[in-house]
């Protein structure tokens, strides 16, 4: 039987489902569905207890999510290989990059390659699909999954192909975006299929198909593979080989051109969480169909999705409406129009507002920090040290910091001085002074930040040595 090494595609951004999902936390890194295990984590425990899955898998993110997402997996005891793209390219590339590290060791390995933002609710169906699409991958051909339409879906690609069965079958085409009046006969017909994004292949017949189709591609992944650099933690691809390759997704540079591509059916309540609205649809609602998470009372209303993260949030005689809390920004919106949340993110970064990238709470590979307040030459932060963690050692050109431990106690490095502060105790860091907190202690360390100065942005800052690898960078 052959081994499936699991490959998660997990660079997206979630702009649909701002302002939960943003640039430097997307929805793929939250825990969107039942508040508990983050969709990563979920895509991640999918295939457990198959017997033919690898105990490893490999995760495919960009420069800025790494810490997020290995400690994510580690949380679940997940033995994982980050590969940090250098530049989003599609998912053609990127499961080339998975394909090359692959075939290092074992060229037969099937690649079940899968986005980590989407839903599936019976697990036991899906892996059903999968191992039917064992058997054809095994054979060396180039898997999909189409999932069983349940609605005419105009936001969805689809795949032609006729099943016969649970068994794979060939793909007669694969079919873009349809108009309603298209898609309501193709769900009639019973041949088109939404286009899920899953895909299972030997690492070998991937990039001979790759090879043929998509030259170009082939050739800057194979470099950027071989002259890369691996660390403890992550593998870097080479950045000037990589932005060599072209962008392409793996229907358009493989599947749509090769002769060797077959569909599984896939009926296991699929979502790809793409709106509040399909959120909604995957979430458990109360008998008017509202669904309420957070601080929220209501009065007479039907088919609200009302989340508040921070503060109480009431509404009153609303109908299928959405409504979204958080630190620093509140969405309402219309579930008919959730789609059209995208255009509030595009203007929110025409004018440069940090609310497209970042929540008020920003977390590092030590812990957290959180935006009290920011006023012009001051502002105030909670920093939130997890245990055993250590930041870097660092000083500043253009800002003093105040630190005062409000919880748990931390170690302090002023200079040449190292010393320990409890609660109520507190220092003061001049501008350029080498500073740095640890936390050897054993629970978190919390302590209030008044920073002051004339410019007070995240990127003035030099770091002398880190943990964390971010040695000489401000970011």
């Amino acid at each position: 039987m052959s081994r499936i090494l699991p490959v998660i595609l997990s660079g997206g951004s979630g702009t649909r489902l701002w302002p939960a999902s943003r640039s430097m936390y997307p929805k793929q890194l939250l825990p969107l569905v039942d508040g508990k295990i983050t969709m990563l984590q979920d895509t991640a425990r999918r295939l457990s207890g198959m017997p033919e899955r690898s105990d490893d898998c490999l995760v495919i993110c960009n420069e800025t999510h790494r810490f997020l997402v290995a400690e994510q997996l580690r949380a679940i005891n997940q033995d994982a290989r980050v590969v940090l793209e250098p530049e989003g390219r599609n998912t053609a590339p990127a499961a080339a990059l998975a394909a090359f590290l692959a075939a290092e060791t074992d060229d037969d390995v099937l690649l079940f390659v899968m986005p980590a933002d989407h839903v599936i609710k019976d697990v036991s169906a899906f892996q059903a699909a999968v191992a039917q699409g064992i058997v054809a991958a095994g054979s060396g051909k180039l898997v999909t999954f189409g999932i069983v339409p349940t609605r005419p879906e105009t936001g969805y690609g689809y795949v032609k192909a006729k099943p016969a069965g649970p068994a794979a079958v060939a793909v007669e085409s694969f079919v873009e975006k349809p108009d309603e009046a298209t898609a309501r006969q193709y769900v009639e017909g019973g041949q088109h299929f939404w286009n899920s994004g899953m895909f299972l292949f030997s690492a070998r017949a991937f990039l001979d198909e790759l090879q043929l189709h998509a030259p170009a591609m082939y050739k800057a992944c194979r470099e950027s593979i071989e002259s890369r650099l691996e660390g403890e933690d992550f593998i870097r691809p080479d950045k000037a080989a990589f932005l060599a390759s072209p962008g392409d997704s793996i229907d358009y540079a493989v599947m749509e051109k090769t002769a060797a591509a077959m569909m599984v059916p896939l009926d296991a309540g699929w979502s790809d969480v793409g709106s509040w609205s399909a959120l909604h649809d995957v979430r458990d609602s109360d008998a008017a169909g509202n669904t309420i998470d957070g601080d929220v009372l209501i009065h007479d209303c039907k088919g609200a999705f009302i989340q508040a993260e921070s503060r109480l949030v009431t509404a009153v005689g609303l109908e299928d409406v959405i409504i979204i809390e958080t630190k620093d920004s509140t969405l309402v919106a219309s579930k008919a129009r959730s789609q059209d949340v995208k255009m509030i993110v595009d203007q929110l970064k025409a004018k440069d507002r940090a609310e497209t990238a970042l929540h008020r709470q920003v977390f590092r590979p030590w812990g957290s920090y959180d935006s009290l307040e920011n006023m012009d030459g001051w502002q105030v932060k909670r920093l939130i040290v997890n245990p055993g963690a250590v930041l870097s050692l660092q000083k500043h050109a253009r800002r003093a910091e105040h630190w005062v431990v409000v919880r748990g106690k931390a170690q302090i490095t002023k200079n040449e001085d190292v010393f320990d502060l409890g609660v109520n105790e507190s220092t003061y860091i001049a501008i350029g002074d080498v500073h740095r907190i640890a936390n050897p202690f054993d629970e978190p360390a919390h302590i209030i930040e008044v920073q002051c100065g004339d410019y007070l942005g995240e990127d003035d800052i030099v770091r002398i040595e880190d943990n964390y690898g971010r040695e000489g960078t401000n970011t």
